[in-house]
């Protein structure tokens, strides 16, 4: 058995417990998750991605979290201990893994907080492993080697990419549920991509990206009855979880909708610009400002690739990183980066001016952050884009789900009427 090794009361993630254990992964971002947990398995982790969605776990995070913290943390903490009570394994056994973003939100804290609910629940003894790019917390049991790193980085353009391509064909299909089927194929095909041994994989990220694509390009579709696009932003958890967000997805286009949701990779690079931003303003190591935009141009390259192979085949490629920054100016400042910040004015703008102006702003109750990024540009929004008719959702524990739909159901009304109109 591993032997407890603490650092500052801290538990820690040892070596041995990486032979031992199974690390658990809250599903957030149910397009791109499940690739993570491929890549962490490939380099020798035994990953287990967390997919209940019952009831009762929501009750397990209001039983060990206070209920003012936002809703992200009491769903990701009721997973986890939920997971946990129900497995059947020996909780010996088990670590838990979160991101930690560093910033100024309260996901920053989400690791302490899911820390003193496992105290309060009498399992003290699972490690909590802090996934961050800035050096928060270490594990000597879980490293981020340059070669997962950049599987990570493949995982996340192939959840975006088919992200895209589920979301722009689905609606459209003929055959229900071809769409689906196919995306259920790829994403078995994908779990050998992530097994090979070699540093970089470009070559092989763009052939399966190419024939991602041409795959859903043969599916019959349907397009000539248009049909309203919404867009989805907001806070990062409950813009992409369906546990968060109350299926939010599925539920527009059972309304008949096509859903178009931001890429993830786009929240990741704002992050990394932002740290070069406040080296920029209020001094810091030019190295790392450097090394950070430079990082950032990497990925665009590589999503560019992708973009282009979009554009060739029909489908909306979305805009760069940089476009899409620019798109913030005479709204928000760029310093304005706690939370989603002015990238969640930057995509309402981006979404407006690429044909979905109908937009479902989510927000946890009480998001600071997204109440001043988000539902605080509305109304300047909409003088800017008469056109644009967007709805602030909150979600929360206690909020409730008829009036969510009421709210939703008024705003997609409105998008048919606004399409008829055009027509």
């Amino acid at each position: 058995m591993a032997e407890f090794v603490y650092e500052n009361d801290r538990l820690l993630f040892t070596e041995e417990m990486r032979e031992e254990y199974t690390v658990l992964v809250p599903q957030m971002a149910p397009y791109h998750f499940e690739y993570f947990v491929s890549a962490m398995n490939s380099e020798g982790y035994k990953a287990e991605l967390l997919k209940t969605t019952d009831y009762e776990l929501i009750h397990e995070g209001m039983k060990y979290s206070h209920n003012d913290i936002c809703v992200p943390a009491m769903l990701v903490i009721g997973q986890f201990i939920d997971a946990i009570k129900k497995r059947g394994i020996d909780a010996h056994k088990v670590a838990l893994i979160i991101t930690q973003t560093g910033g100024g939100c309260r996901a920053s804290n989400y690791i302490a907080l899911l820390r003193k609910a496992l105290k309060k629940a009498n399992l003290a003894f699972v490690p909590v492993i802090s996934l961050n790019a800035g050096g928060l917390e270490k594990n000597p049991g879980f490293k981020v080697s340059p070669r997962l790193l950049h599987k990570l980085h493949d995982a996340m353009l192939f959840g975006d990419l088919m992200m895209t391509l589920v979301n722009q064909t689905r609606p459209y299909e003929i055959k229900k549920g071809e769409t689906d089927a196919l995306r259920q194929t790829i994403d078995r095909e994908l779990e050998g991509y992530f097994q090979h041994k070699t540093l970089f994989s470009w070559h092989r990220q763009k052939r399966v990206s190419k024939k991602m694509i041409k795959r859903f390009k043969r599916i019959p579709v349907d397009r000539i009855k248009p049909k309203p696009k919404v867009g989805i932003v907001g806070e990062i958890y409950v813009k992409y979880s369906p546990l968060g967000n109350n299926h939010l997805e599925a539920t527009l286009e059972q309304e008949g909708c096509e859903v178009v949701t931001p890429p993830l990779y786009d929240f990741f690079l704002y992050t990394f610009d932002s740290r070069a931003y406040d080296i920029t303003q209020y001094g810091g190591p030019k190295k790392e400002r450097f090394l950070l935009k430079m990082f950032i141009w990497y990925v665009e390259v590589r999503r560019h690739k992708i973009r282009k192979m979009l554009k060739r085949s029909g489908f909306d490629p979305g805009v760069a990183y940089k476009k899409l920054k620019k798109l913030a100016n005479g709204f928000i400042n760029h310093g304005t980066h706690t939370g989603e910040g002015w990238l969640l004015t930057a995509e309402m703008v981006d979404l407006i001016q690429h044909g979905a102006p109908n937009i479902v702003c989510t927000q946890p109750f009480g998001c600071l952050p997204n109440h001043i990024a988000g539902k605080g540009m509305i109304k300047k929004l909409k003088k800017h884009y008469p056109e644009s008719n967007i709805v602030a959702i909150d979600y929360d524990t206690s909020a409730s789900k008829i009036n969510q739909l009421n709210r939703i159901n008024l705003m997609v009304s409105n998008a048919f009427r606004m399409l008829e109109k055009e027509d």
